[in-house]
C-alpha cells in the first residue's frame, strides 16, 4: 500500500490534535485488516468522495472516547457518552478527516467528506465496501485510536 494514502491522516492528527490541548501524537503502526471491522466501543465513519471513494472509520473504546471529549469540552468531566461528548467525538472527527482532505488535495487528489455518524455500544462490527482496510494505530496522549481506511484505490 502506498505511504501516499498514510501521511495525509498522520499529518492531520499530528496538526489538529495540538489545537485541542493534546501534546503527545505517536504512530504506532499500520496494519491491514479484513473488511469487517470489530468495534472496540466507539466507531466513526466519513464516507470519502471525489478522485478516492470509501471510507475512514476511527475506533476507540468507550474510555477512550470520554477522555478525548472531555479534552475537547475544556476539561468538563465525561462521565457517559451523552450528546455532547458523541458531539464532541463526531466535530474531532470532521477536523482530522478535513484536513487530510486538505492534504491530500496538496498532492493532487481530490476528495470531499460526508457529515460524521457516530455507532457505540458493545460487540459490533462495521462491513467495509472494500476487502482490504489500512488501519493506522495511533497514541494521543496515550489514548489509542485506529484510523481504518476503507478506499476503493488504495
Amino acid at each position: 500500500m502506498d505511504v501516499k494514502y498514510i501521511n495525509p491522516f498522520i499529518n492531520s492528527f499530528l496538526t489538529i490534535m495540538p489545537q485541542i490541548g493534546f501534546s503527545d501524537i505517536k504512530k504506532q503502526s499500520v496494519t491491514v485488516k479484513e473488511r469487517n471491522l470489530k468495534s472496540d466501543g466507539v466507531m466513526i465513519i466519513l464516507g470519502i468522495v471525489g478522485t478516492m471513494k470509501g471510507n475512514v472509520i476511527y475506533g476507540m473504546d468507550t474510555e477512550s472516547g470520554k477522555k478525548i471529549a472531555s479534552k475537547m469540552m475544556m476539561g468538563a468531566p465525561v462521565n457517559e457518552l451523552d450528546d455532547m461528548a458523541q458531539s464532541a467525538l463526531s466535530e474531532l472527527t470532521n477536523m482530522v478527516t478535513a484536513n487530510a482532505s486538505m492534504n491530500f488535495s496538496n498532492i493532487g487528489i481530490d476528495m470531499n467528506i460526508s457529515p460524521p455518524t457516530l455507532m457505540y455500544g458493545e460487540d459490533f462490527e462495521v462491513k467495509t465496501n472494500v476487502d482490504k482496510v489500512l488501519c493506522i494505530s495511533i497514541l494521543v496522549d496515550n489514548i489509542p485510536i485506529e484510523i481504518n481506511i476503507a478506499l476503493d484505490k488504495m
